[in-house]
């Protein structure tokens, strides 16, 4: 019987959404790592989306791209910061759309002989066999439902959650509930009857939850625990109060301090673990909360409205103050408006300027503003995705005369398309992949961790400490290697190219202070615990440029 060894605990909401499943069961995650265990974890959405990947930015947050080129939840962020010896893979994400898909491609090949195709056994089934795939080889699954329980479109994973905790029995699985404990000011006491509601939802579609997360904003006393405790068939010392944190990075000492590792490792039994040791845990939280002083990065986009687009990169720029013992404060900056208004006036407080990835021409020519900005002024600059191809752009016209340069992305009859569709490219498995202008959108893009090469004595070298870097990509335009001689005449050096064809990953100006731009998205890879190069000396830079403008 394969899976024999994976026990599973699974991670559900009540009450309201976005009570942070996704850091608790990253939390749950990073503790049980702390112990010696073998961990991974999974996402399963109940949209009807295949992926999030053509989802807006506005709705659904960033899309983060895993190693092996899956764009998934912005949830498998988290659990890749706070595990370190899980990489997330295309397994580990899934949504209804990609379980549906499924099921219909074989409905209609005639693998049910013609039967009935229904939500039960053949839906359940699909996401039954997905869940147990993605837990193999490990010690714990941790497997996060999206969505509210008593929401119709997370039904059928439910009815698979309790499906797989009847069939895998007792000794290997395992369900945490989230719900919110609120405070009514008016009658001044916390309210338990949202909670116990949450659980009989669950109990009316048959799971008893065996760990109950409460979130509060306030200390809640040992009746109101026995209270919910009684009500809800969870024993006192499985209901954990879960308060606001300073930092989400403090959560995983929480827990610890509640017990929640013993109550698990007991439940599972494994018995003669080590303590888990959160040092380093403690100290990232230190540093956070102890820093120096505090620098300003001003990050110019398109979806500034919801910090969630960027999230990744706030994450990165956080981990970068961390290691360099400053706060790094991010003052968003809307490049659509930035079009009509003084840059000089808007950016004189940036200690560094930040242009983040992003699709389509929509603020290109305020964050374009924003680079020349930071070019002429020596103020420290990363550009990245788009950032990168926006600065290539204003450096062709605004140093080399390149006056129309443009991206064939905005503009398909250009003369001078610095940034074209890359039209064939080589996958992660060596063979050709080829597109057009009229190819989908969803599933067309370079995606994933590829190799890039940096030349020797550049700055991204140094940053970097290697020559050789592996990074992640989501994008469908490159440089056009045609402009390469005369970008580099006029003082920008291409730093970095990908393996094979040769295609610019990383572009710097040796005449600044500190200016990189890179194709691939580097804030994928950076984590609390241990950062990321560039990241870290961009912040660095911006520290430097805070301390000489006093």
């Amino acid at each position: 019987m394969r899976n024999l060894m994976t026990h599973f605990i699974f991670v559900t909401g009540g009450v309201v959404s976005s009570l942070g499943k996704g850091i608790s069961a990253a939390s749950v995650a990073a503790l049980l790592e702390a112990r010696g265990l073998k961990v991974t974890m999974v996402k399963m959405d109940p949209y009807i989306n295949v992926d999030p990947g053509t989802m807006s930015p506005f709705q659904h947050g960033e899309v983060f791209v895993t190693e092996d080129g899956a764009e998934t939840d912005l949830d498998l962020g988290y659990y890749e910061r706070f595990l370190r010896r899980a990489k997330m893979t295309k397994l580990n994400n899934f949504t209804s759309g990609r379980v549906y898909q499924d099921v219909l491609n074989n409905e209609r090949r005639g693998d049910y002989l013609g039967g009935t195709v229904q939500v039960i056994p053949h839906i359940t089934d699909n996401i039954k066999e997905r869940v147990l795939r993605a837990g193999e080889g490990y010690d714990v699954a941790i497997v996060e439902i999206g969505g509210t329980v008593g929401d119709i479109e997370s039904l059928p994973f439910m009815e698979s959650v309790r499906q797989l905790m009847v069939e895998l029995g007792h000794k290997r699985t395992m369900l945490m509930h989230l719900t919110l404990l609120p405070y009514i000011k008016s009658a001044a006491e916390l309210k338990t009857k949202p909670t116990q509601h949450s659980v009989k939802e669950l109990l009316s579609i048959g799971i008893q939850p065996d760990i109950l997360i409460c979130r509060t904003e306030y200390d809640v006393d040992a009746d109101t625990i026995r209270k919910i405790a009684l009500f809800t068939n969870v024993e006192a010392r499985a209901v954990v109060v879960c308060k606001d944190a300073r930092s989400i990075y403090q959560i995983p000492r929480t827990f610890y301090e509640q017990n929640v590792d013993d109550l698990i490792c007991e439940r599972f039994g494994y018995n003669d673990l080590p303590e888990a040791d959160l040092t380093d845990w403690d100290n990232v939280v230190e540093a956070l909360l102890n820093p120096e002083y505090t620098v300003r990065v001003a990050m110019v986009g398109k979806y500034v409205e919801l910090p969630d687009a960027y999230k990744s990169v706030n994450e990165a720029l956080l981990h970068a103050g961390i290691q360099n013992r400053v706060k790094v404060e991010i003052d968003y900056v809307n490049a659509e408006e930035l079009e009509s208004l003084n840059e000089a006036e808007v950016l004189k407080n940036a200690d560094a300027i930040l242009v983040p990835g992003g699709f389509g021409e929509r603020g290109t020519e305020g964050k374009m503003k924003a680079i020349q900005f930071a070019r002429e002024n020596g103020v420290p600059f990363l550009g990245i995705c788009l950032g990168m191809q926006l600065a290539v752009i204003e450096y062709a016209r605004h140093v080399v005369g390149i006056a129309d340069a443009t991206s064939t992305e905005f503009n398909r009859s250009t003369k001078s398309p610095l940034i074209g569709l890359i039209t064939e490219w080589l996958d992660e498995r060596g063979e050709v992949q080829q597109r057009n202008a009229d190819s989908n959108l969803g599933g067309t893009m370079r995606l994933g961790a590829q190799k890039s090469e940096l030349v020797a004595g550049t700055k991204t070298a140094q940053v970097y400490g290697s020559e050789d870097i592996i990074e992640r990509h989501r994008h469908r335009y490159e440089m056009n290697n045609r402009y390469i001689p005369v970008l580099e005449e006029k003082g920008m050096k291409i730093s970095g190219y990908s393996p094979i064809q040769r295609l610019v990953e990383t572009v710097e100006i040796p005449a600044h202070p500190w200016f990189v731009a890179v194709q691939f998205h580097p804030e994928f890879t950076s984590s609390p615990r241990d950062g990321h190069p560039l990241f870290a000396s961009f912040i660095d830079a911006a520290k430097k440029q805070h301390q000489n403008s006093k």
